[in-house]
């Protein structure tokens, strides 16, 4: 999309880092769009920076107030485009109540595909007792060893873009694949979710997070996991009840688990707290133990996914412009 000649539309650019910033001041001028950026999220006291624009762009960082989003419409804001595929930072019913129409992007699914491939082999070789075991300069093999993928089943809950990214490379690695979607997606086979879980070596979320599939992994559906088995999750914290995957990890009934996002990660990802304290227990614990991974919902940041997620940020607010509102 090329810009047209009139007047620049003007977008405001919340929680905007300097990643994106460049990336933002690169595309603009293509798209004939004028930018106000800003690190500061989006609330009711930045909200003044919005004034004459219709558009704004808001990260998954932070979650949006209904508080800010009646401020944002009192300051003429009629579209908010996320960036980020998952709605739930935003109270979207409530937007659109006040004539705020809500849109995310899309970016290249591969990004999350392939580190949700990169836990699951780190998983099942216990890649982090290893490392850390070799940093403290102890070089004996560890006393478990480690599987291969191919003797492996591997469920899949949630084939959309990205799950359906992840089937295709399992596909290379000779594993039986299971996939659970209430709209199959894939032509892997699907199967109810209580039976994927009890087939399972491995079990990786990519469903969306909606009041329905908030810990859809709950205490009785972990229960239902194979002794042994290895939970992965790049794709979004709620979906688990955290405290029942603890105790199923610390029992050690669970063999392990790799996750990219978790309950309550707000305020404590993309944060600095070294020499501070972190204000969740549950998060403490995990990382605590020998057979958990954890990293701070970076699954989605490469070069390809940023310069996409930047670019269709642009196009959705054009678009949205022109009176094809997307979303």
């Amino acid at each position: 999309m090329t810009s047209s000649a009139g007047p620049k539309t003007g977008i405001t650019v919340y929680g905007c880092g300097q990643d994106e910033a460049a990336l933002f001041r690169e595309l603009a001028p293509r798209f004939g769009v004028a930018l106000t950026l800003t690190e500061a999220p989006v609330s009711d006291a930045t909200t003044e920076l919005a004034v004459g624009n219709r558009c704004v762009s808001v990260s998954h960082k932070t979650r949006v107030a209904n508080s800010a989003l009646r401020a944002l419409r009192r300051a003429g804001v009629t579209y908010i485009s996320t960036r980020s595929i998952g709605y739930n930072h935003i109270d979207v019913e409530h937007a659109e109540s006040l004539g705020i129409r809500v849109g995310n992007i899309a970016y290249s699914p591969d990004s999350v595909a392939d580190y949700t491939l990169m836990l699951m082999l780190m998983a099942v070789r216990h890649a982090k007792s290893t490392v850390r075991r070799t940093d403290a300069h102890d070089y004996r093999l560890h006393e478990v060893r480690g599987r291969e993928l191919r003797d492996l089943t591997v469920g899949v809950v949630g084939t959309g873009r990205i799950g359906t990214a992840v089937v295709d490379r399992l596909r290379g690695f000779g594993c039986r694949v299971l996939a659970h979607d209430n709209r199959p997606g894939t032509a892997a086979d699907h199967v109810p979710l209580d039976e994927l879980l009890r087939a399972a070596d491995i079990v990786t979320l990519h469903a969306p997070l909606t009041a329905q599939t908030h810990h859809l992994l709950d205490a009785r559906r972990l229960a239902l996991m194979k002794r042994g088995a290895f939970l992965i999750n790049t794709g979004r914290g709620p979906l688990v009840d955290t405290g029942a995957l603890v105790l199923a990890l610390e029992s050690g009934r669970l063999g392990g688990a790799a996750l990219d996002v978790l309950e309550g990660e707000e305020g404590i990802f993309y944060a600095d707290l070294r020499g501070r304290p972190v204000d969740n227990t549950l998060l403490v614990r995990l990382q605590e133990l020998p057979n958990v991974l954890i990293s701070p919902h970076t699954a989605y940041y490469t070069d390809h996914a940023l310069s996409d997620t930047v670019e269709n940020s642009l196009i959705n607010c054009l678009t949205f412009e022109s009176g094809n509102q997307h979303g």
